[in-house]
């Protein structure tokens, strides 16, 4: 059985064996120039990761990672990602992995157009 699966909602997801070979696709069809891979530090190390790099830089995105992750992100990490979106001059994230590694990613992106701290989004209380 081939599980495979593309879904838009909040954003575009695509799943499924082999799907990363289009990566540099789904970054183009976002608009990207210049993404920054998100991932944690476990991942970081894995050939399915440096498969990835090697399939955004020979698309023309280059090969920037951010794996400075830890269980359960904290606001260390999310300023050190937003830190080093800034310094890339990166125009997206490519969240990559488990939950640590996409959440962090979807915060760096979220952060890295705010002007307001993390804890004014927070929602308790």
């Amino acid at each position: 059985m081939s599980l495979n699966a593309n879904w838009s909602y909040p954003t575009a997801v695509r799943f499924g064996a082999g799907r990363i070979s289009e990566i540099g696709d789904a970054c183009a069809a976002a608009g990207l120039k210049n993404p920054l891979l998100v991932t944690d530090r476990g991942l970081a190390e894995m050939e399915i990761t440096a498969k990835t790099l090697d399939l955004l830089e020979a698309a023309g995105f280059g090969r920037a990672i951010f794996a400075d992750v830890d269980p359960n992100p904290n606001e260390k990490n999310a300023a050190a990602g937003v830190q080093a979106f800034k310094d890339g001059g990166h125009d997206g994230v490519v969240a990559f992995g488990g939950g640590s590694g996409l959440d962090l990613g979807k915060l760096v992106a979220f952060l890295a157009g705010q002007t307001r701290p993390l804890w004014d989004f927070e929602d308790i209380g």
